[in-house]
């Protein structure tokens, strides 16, 4: 095999065999070929794309590239849910407790923080002591004892992805659908599932900002994951403003345990979060129909079981015992604070929500570099939603950061996201569309 002919191959719109695509996700597991040539393959394909098979045989590549998990001893149905990216997107900390505590088992394998978006992983390694990278026996057992782990990758699930992903993350080549569709699919494959549900994002914060796009990626990886074998169905969701009013890692699992114990619940996000949950309590067959699955979903939620479950998982996997009730005494805290203030009265009309996304990565709070470290005490709380309406000088948004020239920056970049109008606009339903059997 040589890598540069099936990059050239790819590069002139050719369709590559799965013997290749195989032959080429080997050498990227191995080390056999170097940064550049996976780089170069992934330009390939973002300008080229890739048939329905061979999208099939990336994903099925990437998933043997490591340990395939076998839940068959669990009492109940192994079930996830994906996120394609957003910003203030801390759907997946409140999601697995909830699913837990509604009778399914969750063994979440995330990643890190993508592009402008914010990562699963980067935000449960804020916690002090949490093993957010276990040995299988680890994960095994937390997922077993508990019902879910938040994990990210260890080395033998999907190695071939952890890598790329890494790659693309640096290359300008993290939006194409079967490059997304193969490395969510992979490690989702790998966690041995019955079944997924997917939360593909669409709006001017989301990797696909037309929703022609976002619906081709779900329907990409709906098609895809089925014929791979694993039930899949996805909600479009709308991204044209933060999810959560909290934007970074630490700040969005503060967010996450005070919507566990509720203490505060961001209203788009609770619709998000709560319909997720019921599409797969219903994908698992716990419930026989979507209102009795928002239902259980609400009790779980306003019990406080699905707060205990995360706080069992958070102690599980080595973090504090009473994570939940102290989380403000263990979570990192940026020393510099400052108020972004509104510069005109008026309601908020629109929000530039990449751009948020990108002042929480020139905070630190996400990656320039696949070896850049994050600080995971930075970010922006106090998101003020669309429609909201503010007095000139009122806050719109908190930053939280590490020096004031660094704030200083990301209040400018905030006050230029946002957009008021007079009169008050009209708020969508941020569920947009199902897509699935």
């Amino acid at each position: 095999m040589l890598p540069q002919e099936i990059i050239r191959r790819k590069r002139d719109g050719e369709t590559l065999s799965a013997a290749s695509i195989t032959d080429f996700v080997n050498a990227i597991s191995s080390g056999a070929i170097t940064d550049g040539q996976v780089a170069a393959f992934a330009m390939a394909v973002f300008f080229n794309g890739m048939k329905r098979d061979e999208a099939v045989a990336l994903t099925l590549a990437m998933r043997d590239s490591g340990d395939v998990l076998d839940w068959s001893d669990l009492p109940g149905p192994v079930v996830d849910k994906h996120s394609t990216g957003g910003v203030g997107d801390n759907v997946s900390l409140m999601l697995a407790p909830l699913a837990v505590a509604c009778g399914a088992y969750v063994p979440m394998i995330s990643g890190r923080g993508l592009g402008h978006t914010g990562g699963t992983l980067d935000k449960m390694d804020s916690i002090p002591g949490y093993i957010s990278q276990p040995d299988n026996a680890l994960f095994r057992k937390v997922v077993r004892d508990v019902g879910c782990a938040i994990i990210g990758q260890t080395a033998n699930l999907a190695p071939a992805d952890k890598r790329f992903y890494s790659i693309r993350d640096v290359t300008a080549t993290v939006e194409s659908i079967p490059l997304i569709t193969a490395s969510i699919l992979s490690k989702k494959l790998s966690a041995g599932l019955n079944a997924l549900v997917l939360d593909v994002k669409s709006g001017n914060g989301a990797f696909m900002a037309k929703s022609r796009d976002a619906v081709a990626l779900a329907t990409s990886i709906v098609e895809v994951a089925n014929g791979a074998g694993l039930p899949t169905t996805a909600l479009l969701t709308d991204m044209n403003e933060p999810l959560a009013q909290a934007a970074g890692n630490a700040v969005e699992v503060k967010n996450a345990v005070d919507f566990l114990t509720g203490d505060r619940r961001d209203v788009r996000l609770e619709s998000v979060t709560l319909a997720l949950v019921a599409e797969m309590l219903l994908s698992a067959k716990i419930v026989p129909n979507q209102k009795a699955a928002l239902e259980k979903t609400r009790e779980a939620l306003n019990s406080g079981k699905a707060a205990e479950v995360f706080g069992r998982m958070v102690a599980a996997l080595g973090g504090p015992t009473n994570f939940v009730e102290k989380a403000d005494q263990y979570l990192p805290e940026a020393p510099v604070k400052l108020e972004v203030r509104a510069p005109q009265t008026g309601y908020v009309s629109t929000i530039d929500t990449r751009a948020i996304g990108i002042a929480v990565v020139a905070l630190g709070g996400g990656r320039t570099r696949p070896q850049d470290t994050v600080d995971h005490a930075v970010g922006i709380t106090a998101l003020q939603p669309i429609g909201a309406r503010m007095e000139k000088g009122e806050p719109i948004a908190l930053v939280h950061a590490r020096t004031k020239s660094d704030a200083v920056g990301a209040a400018i970049a905030i006050e230029k996201a946002y957009e008021f109008a007079d009169n008050k606009p009209r708020t969508a339903n941020p569920i947009l569309r199902r897509i699935g059997t």
